[in-house]
């Protein structure tokens, strides 16, 4: 008899709660019950991989491996990671017509951004493009964009900077072609970043609920459609040190489905999504 035809992918109650746990003690990330589905299909595939027979096998797998590297294909799994070149532009609008000029008015040509949260890599791209395209002498400063994710998986992609061409539907085609080349042209196009905003850019993994290497200050920090996967303790811990992580006048850029609403924090409002320290 085939392994598929053996696969149990019932979750019980007491599956999903332990699975839960096990995110939320690892990321901080909560996984409410609208999520259970979500979680049973991701989790299967990863089972029929492992040629595990159910969500106990699989549980005690992830439990037992003392590499950790379960966890972290486990977390692969259950992320979601949609997202294109300029998505929410309302936030690259703002940079540039609000943030670039007040950088370039100060003095230093230097230049620090986050991207927390960068998924497959289009955000931090997005951000070296707009960089290029609006500091004339940026040649000239040392400008560098941080770019973290939890998800190895979506930082490989990241890292190659290959995208097809439905990613680039917010970009124009002279942007594109400027800063990308086409390595295939059918069934789909594919575009390579070029060096010229690739070399801006350090990627790397990093656990949001753990230490962070990097001492700042930062000029803006990009957490978008990340805050929503927390509970409110854990989303206070993290904006506040989002804030200390700033430096005078910086900017955190949430999702649009996100507000710093109900959380105690000192920063100041500007605009939806939007706000200064």
């Amino acid at each position: 008899m085939s392994l598929a035809t053996t696969l149990d992918t019932d979750i019980t109650d007491e599956q999903f709660e332990q699975i839960s746990a096990l995110v939320k003690n690892l990321a901080g990330i909560n996984l409410h019950e609208g999520k259970k589905e979500l979680v049973k299909a991701r989790l299967a595939k990863r089972m029929r991989q492992l040629k595990l027979r159910n969500l106990d096998e699989y549980i005690s797998f992830v439990r037992n491996d003392k590499t950790g590297a379960e966890l972290i294909s486990m977390l692969d799994a259950l992320s979601t990671n949609l997202t294109f070149f300029f998505r929410e532009s309302q936030h690259f609008h703002y940079l540039k017509d609000k943030i670039l000029p007040q950088l370039m008015q100060r003095g230093s040509k230097k230049i620090r951004i986050w991207s927390a949260g960068c998924s497959s890599g289009e955000e931090p791209y997005s951000i070296a493009m707009l960089l290029n395209e609006n500091i004339p002498d940026l040649d000239r400063w040392d400008a560098k964009i941080l770019a973290t994710d939890l998800s190895t998986r979506v930082l490989d992609t990241a890292m190659r900077g290959e995208y097809a061409q439905p990613k680039f539907k917010d970009t124009s085609k002279a942007l594109v072609y400027k800063y990308f080349e086409t390595i295939q042209t059918k069934p789909l196009k594919i575009h390579k970043a070029k060096p010229s905003i690739k070399n801006m850019i350090h990627f790397g993994r990093l656990n949001l609920m753990k230490d962070w290497p990097m001492a700042g200050p930062f000029d803006v920090i990009f957490c978008r459609n990340v805050m929503i996967y927390f509970d409110k303790p854990t989303q206070n811990k993290l904006v506040n040190r989002y804030y200390d992580l700033l430096g005078k006048g910086g900017m955190l850029f949430l999702g649009h489905s996100e507000s710093l609403t109900g959380t105690q924090h000192k920063f100041n409002y500007c605009q939806p999504a939007t706000y200064m320290k």
